[in-house]
């Protein structure tokens, strides 16, 4: 069968950022149909979950935060907020998608930091604790808070298209969401893809490739959005106990079965800073880590 499938390849935006499918089909007209079928889910996903767009249902709950009360929501919704009222449980308050309201304070385009008057007003507003979700009912009994899915959404379209791809009867290939990879399967002779993990301070460069015929590999770091100030890199990624960036880990790559769970558990490494990788070692999470003075560990150094 490998020597009648042949390789297709598309690149596109979406999320945010630059993406890319690989997959083995039998012929181009068949992978375009799987290639559509899978670009199609990602924009359903995008559309459903942009905080950036006025009609995504994300902004329907988010208006609904804002003036505090209750919203009753959908099946896939619903598992989306389970699954990151576990995260906030399994962190100990760490990964919380309520914290997406400190980016008010935080202008990484601007280039400068933040004052504490800025921060603590939108620190009480913080907290998934503060909220009441009892499924499919997610309620807000205090007004002026707000819901970012950005830690979960993209690493969860992942894990769509890969079902969709088995779905559709290809098992070769991979999916990258703007680094958030999972790998549908090995090439058609059995031989592992080579995934690369970036290197959080040399750009195009790569720290070590990884060769995967399955699982997914999510990365976390301080350098796709950052504020330099007096020789100190401030990145995106949040403590929502203190509204300021983690300090000490520079890049977090962890690997799971699940994208979405690869992203959250990477995520919840770099919010852990010293403890970051102790805690993934206690999960049983496959993975690598940099910090901000270029040591690196981690079990991923002697391969998953």
């Amino acid at each position: 069968m490998a020597d009648r499938l042949a390789l297709y390849r598309r690149d596109f935006h979406a999320m945010g950022s630059p993406c890319e499918i690989q997959l083995y089909a039998k012929s181009r007209s068949r992978a375009q149909h799987v290639l559509n079928r899978l670009t199609s889910e990602i924009q359903r996903l995008e559309a459903r979950y942009s905080r950036y767009r006025d009609d995504s249902f994300l902004k329907t709950i988010n208006r609904v935060a804002a003036e505090g009360g209750a919203i009753t929501v959908d099946d896939e919704t619903a598992g989306l907020l389970s699954y990151v009222a576990t995260c906030y449980q399994e962190s100990d308050g760490l990964f919380d998608v309520t914290s997406g309201l400190l980016r008010k304070a935080w202008s990484f385009k601007d280039n400068r930091l933040p004052l504490d008057d800025e921060i603590q007003p939108l620190l009480e507003r913080v907290g998934w604790n503060k909220l009441s979700w009892e499924p499919p009912v997610l309620s807000f009994p205090m007004a002026g808070m707000e819901l970012d899915f950005g830690g979960a959404v993209k690493e969860y379209a992942v894990d769509r298209v890969t079902s969709l791809c088995w779905e559709s009867e290809v098992y070769h290939g991979l999916v990258n969401l703007g680094g958030d990879i999972r790998v549908i399967g090995p090439h058609p002779d059995g031989t592992p893809w080579a995934i690369g993990i970036t290197h959080p301070r040399i750009p195009g460069a790569f720290i070590t490739r990884l060769p995967l015929t399955q699982g997914a590999l999510a990365t976390s770091g301080d350098y796709e959005r950052c504020i330099e100030w007096e020789g100190v890199r401030y990145g995106h990624i949040l403590d929502p106990r203190t509204g300021w960036p983690v300090r000490r880990l520079a890049a977090v790559s962890v690997l799971a079965d699940l994208c979405v769970v690869a992203g959250s558990a990477s995520t919840i490494g770099m919010l852990k800073d010293f403890g970051g990788s102790d805690w993934l070692q206690q999960q049983g999470f496959p993975h690598y880590w940099v910090d901000v003075d270029g040591h690196v560990g981690g079990s991923l150094l002697t391969g998953p």
